[in-house]
């Protein structure tokens, strides 16, 4: 799915990272392998199920990133596709996300609702064959519509494939992006939109991916949005802000307690881990030590 791995990479040319040197963490990863091979077990805890989204170490083979993330105790490796299964499954890991449909032509226009319900359904049955839990989706941008009219639309198109989801036990999660610095335009980039869609499916496997950098960029107010509307959320992305780099002291979010708020909602499906690393696997190993609470 192009569309969507080009449009993760397009904010780094309109941040401060490039400028700043940021961006040879996710281009220059020499000494990663060895760290691969030296890795040691981060998680200790296990009250999070903990994962990373590939996109941010496209340049460590995979194999060796399975390898690294592995012995770092993470359980999955977000937004990859069927051709990528069997390496997954050789090192114990699942697919914790499944890529489907682009990110700016969604759910939202009726004149995407064929194309993007064939490519969720593919992934859905990828996900059954592999017993994988979650495949993405998308409303895509405004491109001059209202959000009821783009909220009307993707309910129905999600109601069309709803119950199929149900059917395989795979839960297809719609994400929230911000429109204000990364996705311009991008319809679902306030909690609210994306609760009552899922609410008018009415499916528990209609859900939300929360990304919490992107809502810290939105509207803020982390913890008490998780806690208020933790029914409706099936899956977590992390990431620092300012810059969605390292989630360390650097930023203004502060992860072990978001962390604490999300186990205490009992919510037992997965948070990965999708930020721009300054420092490759160490930065990775550092995140998942901080979110071990």
């Amino acid at each position: 799915m192009k569309t969507y791995k080009y449009s993760r990479r397009v904010f780094i040319g309109n941040t401060s990272l490039l400028a700043a040197g940021v961006i040879t963490g996710l281009i220059d990863r020499k000494g990663s392998a060895d760290m691969a091979s030296n890795m040691e077990a981060i998680v200790k805890n296990n009250r999070i199920n903990q994962a990373v989204s590939r996109w941010c170490y496209n340049s460590i083979p995979l194999d060796e990133f399975c390898a690294a993330v592995k012995k770092m105790g993470l359980k999955g490796i977000d937004l990859m596709r069927p051709g990528d299964f069997t390496t997954l499954k050789k090192h114990g890991l699942a697919c914790t996300m499944i890529e489907t449909h682009g990110l700016t032509k969604g759910l939202n226009d009726k004149n995407n609702h064929d194309q993007c319900l064939a490519q969720i359904r593919s992934a859905i049955d990828a996900a059954a064959e592999y017993n994988f839990p979650n495949v993405i989706s998308f409303p895509g941008n405004r491109d001059g519509m209202s959000d009821d009219e783009g909220a009307a639309n993707t309910v129905i198109a999600l109601k069309q494939i709803a119950g199929y989801a149900e059917e395989k036990k795979v839960t297809i999660c719609l994400e929230y992006l911000n429109s204000r610095v990364n996705h311009r335009d991008y319809m679902f980039d306030n909690i609210k939109w994306g609760v009552d869609v899922c609410r008018k499916v009415g499916s528990e496997r209609v859900k939300i991916l929360y990304d919490i950098y992107h809502a810290q960029v939105m509207e803020g107010d982390i913890i008490r949005t998780i806690q208020d509307n933790s029914l409706y959320i099936g899956h977590y992305h992390t990431g620092g802000n300012p810059g969605r780099s390292d989630i360390d002291q650097t930023q203004e979010l502060y992860y072990p307690a978001i962390m604490k708020a999300i186990v205490e909602t009992g919510f037992k499906g997965y948070i990965a881990h999708e930020f721009v690393p300054k420092n490759g696997l160490k930065s990775l190993a550092k995140a998942v030590e901080i979110c071990d609470v």
